[in-house]
């Protein structure tokens, strides 16, 4: 029989395995499917709203632009939360990315600027990491100062405006599809975030390191006693979400075309929730990198929609709040440490705070 040091290092039949594929291979069956009917029915909702222009060919694209920059920071997002930590700096990385990516741009070819930006968002996440499990101080203290650290570099880089640069390869990933393009169904923006979700999937799936994050995630103690090198590999998930906000700040340069220092404010929210509920739980342990992307798809569906009725950004800004929320509650629910009738009265109140926000007193102005 192997050691629980055995078992814990790779062997198929070892401790970690059998905490991943008891966390519901990341995340039920069930779970999935009610997720892709809340997308189904926004979509429907939407379409019955919007008739003439939901869901058309130059929509459907620009939801998938718009998806893409959520999705990709929700990739690394997604192994920081399962191995039970929180990243609140990615906001600001992005920017930070866009502004170093433009300033290379002014004096060296795309591909080099794509390697100083991944670079410096492998330091971002080095810097967080090695702080988080050296120095032992909390993910969410720690990724809360650099959040206002990675903005106050973008603005001095960026001398608090927007930074040009030559066009290049990298402005042309989102560009428009023309009429004889549309067998392609994205933007190559697109199709390389799928590639590295698909990447990033197999990684949490099918290696011994996934298998490591989900033990930690579930019980660092236990990961620790058994033999996995616990400060190793929450750094190297850290260092793997910094290199995630380098291509999602990529992809935002390339819908800006400029570097901007005080863009993707309040991102770092969308990517949290994109990941919520598409199963991650904040207690760690458990997510999907599927799950994240069909979240991200509903973040941005709900972003795009209002856009289009004409709602309030304050509606958006309220109902992401109330989703984090309401996904974190339901976690709770399936651990079974609160009640269905606690997880109603929060529904509930969550609807007449809305009610009042955005019914009851516009109607008393």
């Amino acid at each position: 029989m192997a050691s629980p040091k055995a078992e814990m290092a790779g062997d198929p039949r070892g401790t970690t395995r059998g905490i991943a594929l008891r966390a519901g291979d990341f995340f039920s069956t069930f779970s999935l499917l009610g997720l892709i009917i809340a997308v189904a029915a926004l979509f429907a909702y939407f379409k019955y709203k919007l008739p003439d222009t939901f869901l058309t060919f130059t929509n459907i694209e620009t939801i998938a632009k718009q998806a893409t920059i959520t999705s990709m920071a929700s990739l690394g997002m997604t192994l920081i939360i399962i191995s039970a930590g929180i990243d609140l700096s990615i906001g600001s990385g992005v920017a930070l990315i866009t502004v170093v990516i433009a300033l290379s741009l002014q004096h060296h070819a795309g591909w080099f600027a794509i390697l100083i930006a991944l670079i410096a968002g492998a330091a971002m996440g080095l810097f967080n990491g090695t702080v988080i499990s050296k120095v032992n101080v909390s993910p969410f203290i720690v990724t809360l100062g650099t959040l206002l650290m990675f903005r106050g570099l973008a603005r001095e880089f960026g001398h608090d405006t927007t930074v040009s640069s030559p066009d290049t390869w990298i402005n042309n990933l989102f560009n428009v599809l023309g009429p004889n393009e549309h067998w392609k169904l994205f933007p190559l923006g697109v199709w390389f975030m799928l590639a590295m979700a698909a990447g990033t999937g197999i990684l949490l799936r099918r290696t011994v390191f996934g298998r490591h994050v989900v033990a930690i995630g579930s019980n660092e103690t236990a990961a620790r006693m058994s033999g996995v090198n616990v400060e190793r590999v929450k750094i190297s998930v850290y260092v793997l979400g910094g290199i995630a906000i380098a291509l999602a700040g990529t992809m935002q340069f390339s819908r800006l075309s400029v570097g901007d220092p005080t863009v993707a404010v309040g991102f770092e929210l969308d990517v949290i929730a994109a990941v919520v509920i598409g199963g991650a739980s904040l207690n760690g342990g458990q997510g999907s990198i599927l799950g994240s992307l069909i979240g991200a798809v509903f973040m941005t569906t709900i972003q795009n929609g209002f856009a289009q009725l004409g709602w309030p950004e304050s509606y958006r800004i309220y109902i992401t709040g109330a989703i984090i929320i309401f996904a974190v509650a339901l976690d709770q629910r399936r651990q079974g440490k609160t009640s269905w009738l606690g997880l109603g009265m929060l529904v509930l109140t969550l609807g007449a705070i809305g009610y009042v926000m955005f019914d009851w007193y516009p109607s008393l102005k």
